[in-house]
């Protein structure tokens, strides 16, 4: 009855280090596929959050309503580095507050606190960077070893091949069939999980790759008005 459903029967019969191939490999597919789709609604939401977040930006006069909408947008790698500066910007500016009388320490607290601002800035950029890139190794990683253990698991189909036509006597189709057969399911596997994984990786780095353009841009434009319209007043 078992050989009724073709490929599946065929994989239920096969040796046991096949067997353990195919199961290797399904964990790094599964596993890929489940990255790809969770990475891909993150860089969606982040993108279209990005533009939220910078059209508020723009829009707003005050930090402070700016900073009320950051905190709702939570894939924004963008909306994240402002809410760590402007944090940074409030304590710098009390402190500053505490010795507006002695007018040497509040300049170069208004100095330093520019660098202050631009260290947290680029701290918190490099944070919201390590979490586009989440998982990312996955991908590659399942990209680079999957068609070798697929190869691995058509050496020893091969292998499995031979010894038949061995014990037979004969190298009838018969009798190199299953190890033929075990060799090509294992080859395939291995391109099935690889080939998804590299294309995967090569789109999301280049997502990663634009969005982090987007926030030097940001970095950029919010420490020029940071120095010029607010440690400065």
């Amino acid at each position: 009855m078992i050989n009724n459903f073709g490929i599946l029967a065929h994989i239920l019969n096969t040796n046991i280090v096949v067997k353990l191939v195919l199961l290797i490999l399904a964990f790094f597919s599964l596993t890929s596929w489940a990255i790809i789709f969770y990475k891909l609604n993150y860089f969606n939401k982040a993108k279209k959050e990005n533009k939220e977040f910078i059209d508020i930006f723009w829009e707003s006069k005050r930090l402070d309503y700016v900073m009320s909408a950051a905190k709702n947008l939570y894939f924004s790698p963008i909306a994240s580095m402002f809410e760590s500066a402007y944090k940074e910007l409030v304590s710098l500016k009390k402190i500053a507050a505490e010795y507006k009388d002695k007018s040497s320490i509040e300049y170069d607290t208004k100095i330093n606190g520019s660098h202050s601002v631009e260290r947290v800035l680029k701290k918190s950029q490099l944070s919201s960077i390590s979490k586009l890139e989440m998982y990312l190794p996955f991908l590659a990683t399942t990209g680079s070893i999957s068609p070798f253990i697929g190869l691995f698991g058509t050496v020893w189909g091969i292998m499995t091949a031979f010894e038949s036509i061995q014990k037979a006597g004969t190298a009838g189709l018969a009798v190199v069939a299953p190890g033929i057969a075990d060799s090509l399911v294992a080859t395939a596997a291995g391109l099935f999980a690889a080939i998804p994984a590299v294309i995967a990786y090569n789109y999301y780095t280049n997502r990663v790759r634009v969005l982090a353009n987007e926030t030097d841009d940001f970095a950029y434009e919010f420490m020029a008005i940071v120095e010029k319209q607010i440690l400065k007043d």
